[in-house]
């Protein structure tokens, strides 16, 4: 069963480290429009200098701060990483130096109870079982907490992704692996449907379901998204249908486009548009200074 033990092993470590890194963060977010708007304000009615630049861009009580910082570097990060993979994959160097090997391994080590866990897996990754938890979590969520953009930001995250990665996959047209393959698939095979959609829709999925609960909750909540986003993708590897490279960029594109999605919606504010609203508030209250200044 050493499949099977790769699988919760890589699920276990990315999920642990997301918990910490989380759980290490201030717990403070903007969980309401008045908590932003009066940090904004406070912020900008400040002298402007490099300083109280850097903290606004990291104070977690602002909408324009930390939690919009971090989903900017994630959207950039994944970005980054998805291109580069692309080259790795192009060139056959870095991680694609173990495209062969990995698939390899997962094909000599198959046995029939370890191939069932891994299809049964892998249907996280799906749509059938994506589609279900989104209806099941946003019908949930907007009765608790009353927040009506919860369905538009699903649609945004879940659809959104479904058409990035298969216009990527069309442009790349990657082959898939003629290793063992020990489950169905479509279409080509870079990036992996199954890791891009379980890495945005159970971010997704973490985010609502977090919402005004405790930061243990959330840090929580944020472990097991990306670990199961990670085991999801190890699967596909070891089934035999998607190359190591594939997988990496799915992870990447998926997180990449959540991040994106939460920096149109304000992140826990969820409300379209509104880290441009705060923006734009912000530099309001700027140039009413600046007025006041010169007539003073």
């Amino acid at each position: 069963m050493e499949v099977v033990s790769v699988v919760l092993l890589a699920g276990g470590i990315a999920g642990v480290m997301a918990w910490l890194l989380v759980g290490r963060w201030p717990g403070l977010d903007p969980a309401t429009p008045r908590v932003a708007t009066r940090a904004v304000v406070e912020e900008v009615r400040r002298h402007q200098t490099l300083r109280t630049f850097v903290h606004r861009r990291t104070d977690p009580a602002t909408a324009t701060g930390l939690a919009l910082t971090a989903a900017v570097a994630l959207a950039a990060a994944g970005s980054i990483g998805v291109g580069a993979l692309l080259l790795m994959v192009q060139t056959d160097r870095g991680f694609a130096r173990w495209d062969k090997s990995f698939g390899e391994w997962g094909a000599d080590h198959a046995t029939a109870a370890s191939t069932t866990f891994l299809r049964e897996v892998s249907l996280l990754g799906g749509t059938t079982i994506t589609v279900a938890l989104a209806v099941v979590v946003a019908v949930v969520e907007v009765i608790r907490t009353r927040q009506r953009a919860i369905p538009g930001f699903l649609l945004c995250v879940i659809g959104g992704v479904t058409i990035l990665l298969n216009v990527t996959k069309f442009v790349v047209s990657r082959d898939r692996p003629t290793i063992r393959q020990l489950t169905g698939f479509s279409g080509s095979s870079f990036p992996s449907g199954h890791a891009a959609t379980a890495a945005a829709s159970l971010a997704a999925l973490a985010l609502l379901l977090g919402l005004r609960r405790s930061h243990r909750a959330k840090a929580a909540l944020t472990g097991l998204a990306v670990g199961l986003a990670v085991a999801v993708a190890s699967t596909r590897v070891l089934l035999g249908v998607h190359w190591f490279t594939d997988v990496l960029a799915g992870l990447a594109l998926g997180w990449a486009w959540f991040a994106i999605c939460s920096i149109a919606f304000g992140g826990r504010l969820l409300r379209f548009g509104a880290p441009v609203e705060a923006a734009e508030r912000a530099e309001a209250l700027e140039l009413e200074g600046a007025s006041r200044s010169r007539s003073g």
